[in-house]
């Protein structure tokens, strides 16, 4: 290798390299894999992973380097300007081979009843590595399983130790929860303390390893992956909009993994979006027409149950009549939706459920930074937001950013966990958090620094002072530069937002505080899903529902007159729009349960009974073509009316809590982070109500009274209640002030 560039013309920061005779620029500091991996010469290789560190355990990779007088790691060791590399040489072959053979030397071999056979590394590549007799003779060793959860299988005798799920749990997901055990060959990873993996994205695993050490425990012993079908699908869990693969078999969603996309989730996928499919199959599940006759549900033909429906809406028209769209539903069904309420002449519609204080007329907006450039941010500001449940990969992408060097501050009513050091924290009160965001000594931390992405979380938006907040975080990002990134409310919220599901009369909470005589449910579970469900229940159970709903769940049955069963995301051709107001596409994967009928099909249906014009297409793309984005001028209605008095209700959507696929998703209910009900207290509180761990406290407001268990933790703000909305338990206290005291 010379002294000058083989290639003067390159960028300086490249060098000219030569594998298997083909001529590459490579940057410089890189690896011959990953040169290797951009012209698509495979090297094989296990323990290499491109969004993990580098480890050379296997040594599978190694190839001939020119002038190096044993073979190399390819995964470990830098190009250099005109080395030249053979892959497949008779020393490259000969030494990939021979690892080969120690890797089976204790491998068990059991391949026809693996989980992992038909798609595991190491079987394909001792295929093309392997020798057909092996020259060890000794006993092979056995490895203890330990039951790691819910959600991942073990079979620790097949690991080859190639610290994949190790520097996961490290590197990305940042709970240090897998490493390795002993030494030589009694060598073993583990979880050290035989206890559950904690980490929301424990699943990704499953993904790294590459061999059937580690599988998916809901979907073992379902299926062979040659039996299944993959259908490109979305997270609809939360408004990052994760790229995915299901699979299917005969109609069935057996499995879910990730879609590789570096612009939104990389190659990594949340539990929640992972498991979640569980829930399509509920007990619950609504799959035929139903109308209420005297007081009792009885199912109906979808000619009768579309005749009652429209019967309900022609004698509740105009401002009778409300609107109500769980955030999630698809840009398709949105827009057909809105087209609806201007037919019925009705401008309250919906979509923002979960939020109180709309009084500036907010809605959901993209990030000013994308995601995937947040990890590249020099400081990061979270507000009210339990960021690591809320939005699982864009938590792991602040982590990437600390790891950078990045400093992150927090302001919240609770000291969440989080996978990083923080460089500042204020703890406070919701109706404070606004102040905190004048503080002086933040905006001078934040003062000259280039880069600053402030995120506004759930905490924020839905509370009583979300107003205040937005404001004040505006002005946060006006003074230093920094790009504000709200989190949209709902899967598809910002989508819904564009295409028009939005009022120009009542709101979702003034129509409820103000009741109308009809309303129209699409895909809400009434008894979970609102901001104060009380006052919800109350209003809807004095009026007629229509009930466009996917399960029909106990809540349901008790509002609804009408109950129309429709698809869900898994199971429909649909879109959705992410936090970066990038519009991406599902097709149907799952097959809808017995009468169960698109949304977009029912709300035509519909139409056609009301006579409604607009609705004459006859597919999915005849409706797509009649619809666009569309402005609204959204109606201001007044804030909540403060309350004097009590504890401040910090109340946040429980991970696997925040909608009725998910709660309904038996794998994600028994994960650790699915904690019962309870009311966290500061110790001050606490001491003060005579309330300690353990304890049952009864929590009062208007609409209705709660006894929880209480936790005692000096992470949540003084004069502050924290509980996970989701729950039953929870449900009655909102985001309002309590009268607190002992059972």
């Amino acid at each position: 290798m010379s002294a000058q560039p083989v290639n003067p013309n390159l960028p300086p920061d490249h060098v000219t390299v030569f594998i298997d005779g083909v001529e590459m620029a490579a940057p410089k500091g890189s690896m011959i894999i990953q040169a290797a991996d951009k012209a698509g010469i495979p090297i094989p290789r296990f323990c290499y992973h491109d969004k993990l560190s580098v480890a050379a355990n296997c040594r599978m990779c190694l190839v001939e380097v020119e002038k190096m007088p044993k073979p190399a790691p390819a995964c470990a060791t830098p190009v250099m300007d005109g080395m030249k590399v053979v892959t497949r040489s008779e020393k490259a072959l000969k030494s990939q081979r021979n690892v080969m053979e120690f890797l089976l030397i204790n491998h068990p071999l059991d391949c026809p009843i693996c989980d992992q056979g038909g798609e595991c590394e190491l079987q394909d590549l001792s295929m093309g590595y392997g020798r057909s007799i092996s020259r060890f003779s000794e006993r092979k060793r056995t490895v203890p399983d330990e039951d790691i959860g819910p959600l991942v299988a073990t079979e620790m005798t097949r690991c080859i130790q190639c610290t994949r799920c190790v520097r996961f749990t490290a590197e990305v997901a940042g709970t240090y929860e897998l490493g390795g055990m002993y030494r030589g060959e009694n060598l073993q990873i583990g979880t050290y303390d035989g206890k559950p993996l904690t980490t929301e994205l424990s699943g990704n695993v499953i993904d790294v390893c590459p061999v059937g050490a580690l599988t998916n425990k809901v979907f073992q012993f379902k299926a062979r992956p040659w039996e299944l079908m993959a259908r490109e699908s979305l997270g609809y869990h939360d408004a990052l909009g994760s790229n995915l693969f299901l699979h299917v078999r005969r109609g069935e969603v057996l499995r879910t993994v990730p879609r590789d996309n570096d612009a939104v989730n990389e190659c990594w996928l949340s539990d929640r979006d992972r498991y979640s499919h569980q829930g399509l199959y509920a007990a619950d599940r609504a799959v035929r027409p139903m109308v209420k006759e005297a007081g009792e549900w009885v199912e109906t033909s979808w000619e009768q149950a579309l005749a009652r429906a429209a019967g309900i809406l022609r004698d509740n028209g105009a401002d009778d009549l409300g609107m109500l769209v769980h955030p999630s539903t698809s840009n398709e069904e949105g827009a057909l939706l809105a087209r609806m309420a201007d037919a019925l002449g009705t401008g309250n519609i919906d979509h923002r459920i979960g939020q109180l204080d709309l009084s500036d007329g907010a809605v959901a907006a993209p990030f000013e930074m994308l995601v995937a450039d947040i990890e590249a941010a020099q400081a990061i500001v979270i507000v009210g937001s339990n960021i690591r449940h809320e939005l699982p990969l864009v938590h792991a992408r602040i982590r990437k950013a600390w790891t950078r060097g990045a400093k992150v501050y927090v302001v919240n009513p609770v000291d969440f966990d989080v996978t990083f050091e923080l460089a500042g924290r204020q703890i406070v009160a919701p109706s404070r958090i606004a102040d905190a965001l004048g503080d002086a000594s933040l905006r001078e931390a934040l003062g000259g620094v280039e880069s600053v992405a402030i995120i506004v979380g759930a905490l924020a938006e839905d509370g009583p002072h979300a107003s205040r907040i937005r404001i004040a975080a505006r002005a946060l990002a006006d003074a230093t530069g920094a790009k504000l990134c709200r989190i949209p409310q709902g899967a598809n919220a910002l989508g819904l937002a564009r295409h028009g599901v939005l009022p120009t009369s009542l709101d979702a909470r003034s129509m409820l505080e103000q009741p109308r005589s009809a309303y129209v449910l699409y895909g809400i579970e009434p008894g979970l899903d609102f901001a104060a469900t009380p006052q919800a229940l109350a209003a809807l159970n004095g009026a007629q529902v229509v009930a466009f709903s996917h399960f029909a769940c106990e809540s349901t049955r008790a509002i609804a007159d009408v109950i129309l069963p429709i698809g869900l995301l898994p199971e429909i051709d649909a879109t959705l729009t992410n936090l970066d107001g990038r519009e991406q596409a599902t097709v149907a994967g799952g097959k809808l349960p017995d009468q169960a009928r698109p949304g977009w099909r029912v709300l035509r249906a519909l139409a056609s009974e009301l006579g409604i014009p607009g609705f004459d297409f006859v597919d999915l793309a005849g409706a797509r073509a009649s619809i666009s984005p569309r402005a609204v001028q959204v109606a201001r209605c007044a804030a909540p009316e403060p309350v004097a008095g009590g504890l401040e209700v910090a109340a946040a959507q429980g991970i696997y809590r925040v909608d009725a696929v998910v709660r309904r998703a038996p794998g994600l209910q028994a994960h650790p982070l699915n904690r019962e009900p309870r009311a966290y207290l500061n110790p001050q509180d606490a001491q003060s109500l005579g309330l300690e761990t353990g304890a049952v406290g009864r929590f009062a407001v208007a609409a209705g009274t709660a006894k929880l268990p209480v936790e005692v933790s000096s992470k949540v703000a003084p004069g502050t209640v924290y509980v996970e909305r989701g729950h039953a338990a929870t449900a009655p206290l909102g985001h309002s002030r309590v009268e607190a005291g002992r059972a």
